[in-house]
């Protein structure tokens, strides 16, 4: 429901702002969909190239991918307002396989990737999700801003003076003009200043066109010259799979940040095989493939203030536009610029509260562990997909360390009709962690003939348990001792009827 405030134009909430119909109603909001796509796509020229470079191909290759890309998914993605295009996690893992086998085999595993990801996106991969805790999710986030300002690094390295003055300027732009107005992005603004000053001032610095050749002509239909055959699959499936999985990773996990970031839900299942269907049509027009890209969307949600799926196709159709049309005035755009926005946005998107001495000391110290982990692995393999698996990876060990303390094992001995015996209540939820240690919570030897061990307040899960419960017992029965297992609940006990005895003690 709309709210209305004295002296401001009429408010939102975040679900209508996501609405296209809405947007195309409201010039003020239209334009700011507009002017974000057009950000977006300046942004996206230099990194594509780069990403193309990476890859080992033509950097036209990046670009078309980028354009079919963002065109797709602003269709049929489940995340609106995030952007998609060639990515540098994608090219380094199709990197090997186009030195060794050439474009049409990089683009058929393109393709290949693409129907993994429906097929994945279908088969509900995207709840996974619900199983990476918070902690590896800001350590993802900050790995994220630290990449994307070492990206920028070279840009500063080896380059005239002048590029110097001309980053601070920028940066001057983007972060203070938003302090000023909100009308026009700060972004496009810092781009259009430090164009001109280097045209009409005839500065020499490195531009846009420096990186490569830009197209001259609009993408066509391409289909991959390789044998249909069980060995082209067997030379590009690995490299397909990976490509699925870790473009899936990037592009739920930045679909998640956005979700944060806009206070709004996305659809995550359509989303992952969104992605699928603009990989197959990417391929189809000779592009890279790619997924969700976090610098320029958050340059597109957070530094530009778009909501909606028409500034995402934008970025795609101001992509071609730019590179096809207007490819001399593009070439001439000064990359400290495009620097500038960049480390605005390393900056934006870092989660500094996460680093606060405040919140270290109030943090878990497991919690700042993983967080730690996802950081530094993602930052030194340069690979998300691999921080995010290490990071969930050490979250489970962390976890399982932490409630296998939480069993008690508590003994008491009493006289019961003439008859000594020693009762073990254990209390706690016992798995492979935590079961381990319970065979040494008894006292075998020192027991009277009767023991009864009393599961009421715990909860058998896993096989490991089971085998515990059987070596407990064999030990007390090779002492000539007899024991009792009671207060199983139904499902304990169902589990314990079904693999009891069956597992080999102590195994």
């Amino acid at each position: 429901m709309a709210v209305k405030t004295a002296g401001v134009s009429p408010a939102f909430t975040p679900e209508q702002l996501q609405s296209v119909r809405g947007t195309l109603r409201s010039p003020r909001r239209l334009k700011t969909e507009v002017l974000a796509g057009l950000v977006v796509a300046l942004a996206l020229i230099p990194e594509a190239i780069a990403f193309s470079i990476i890859a080992g191909v033509d950097p036209r290759i990046g670009l078309f991918a980028s354009f079919t890309m963002a065109v797709t998914i602003a269709f049929v993605g489940g995340r609106p307002a995030m952007i998609s295009a060639a990515t540098g996690a994608i090219a380094l893992v199709i990197a090997p396989l186009v030195k060794s086998h050439g474009v049409d085999y990089f683009i058929a595993a393109v393709i290949l990737a693409g129907i993994f990801q429906i097929i994945l996106g279908l088969s509900g991969v995207a709840k996974l999700m619900r199983f990476i805790p918070r902690s590896v999710m800001v350590g993802f986030v900050n790995a994220l801003a630290i990449l994307i300002f070492m990206s920028q690094v070279p840009e500063l390295l080896g380059v005239p003076w002048l590029v110097y003055p001309l980053v601070a300027l920028g940066l001057a732009i983007v972060f203070g003009l938003p302090k000023l107005t909100k009308a026009v992005p700060a972004p496009l603004v810092a781009i259009v200043v430090l164009t001109l000053i280097t045209v009409f001032a005839a500065v020499a610095v490195p531009t846009v066109g420096d990186k490569g050749d830009l197209p001259d002509s609009l993408p066509a239909l391409f289909i991959p010259n390789v044998p249909f055959s069980l060995e082209t699959l067997q030379i590009i499936f690995p490299f397909a799979l990976a490509m699925a999985f870790v473009g899936l990773l990037e592009s739920l996990m930045t679909a998640k940040l956005v979700d944060d970031v806009t206070d709004t839900r996305s659809h995550k299942t359509r989303e992952a095989w969104g992605q699928g269907v603009a990989n197959i049509v990417t391929g189809f027009f000779g592009g890279m493939g790619g997924c969700a890209m976090i610098g320029q969307t958050m340059i597109n949600v957070k530094a530009s203030g778009a909501r909606t799926r028409i500034s995402t196709f934008l970025a795609g159709v101001f992509l071609l536009i730019l590179v096809v049309v207007l490819g001399g005035i593009v070439s001439v755009i000064p990359m400290a610029a495009l620097v500038a926005v960049m480390i605005f946005v390393s900056v934006a998107t870092f989660d500094w509260h996460s680093i606060r001495p405040r919140t270290l000391k109030m943090m878990p110290k497991s919690e700042t562990i993983v967080m730690l982990a996802t950081v530094i692995v993602t930052v030194a393999t340069h690979n998300l997909a691999i921080g995010v698996g290490v990071g969930v990876l050490v979250a489970m060990v962390m976890f399982a360390r932490r409630v296998a303390h939480f069993v008690t094992v508590e003994r008491t001995v009493k006289t019961v009709n003439a008859h000594e015996t020693a009762t073990y209540v254990v209390d706690g939820e016992l798995f492979f962690a935590s079961s381990n240690d319970l065979y040494t919570q008894f006292e075998y030897a020192l027991d009277p003939e009767h023991v009864v061990i009393d599961m009421h307040a715990s909860h058998l899960w896993d096989a490991s348990t089971i085998a515990a419960l059987d070596a407990i017992t064999e030990k007390y029965h090779h002492h000539g001792k007899d024991v009792k297992i009671v207060g199983l609940n139904e499902a304990s006990t169902l589990m314990r009827e079904r693999l009891g005895g069956k597992l080999g003690a102590g195994h």
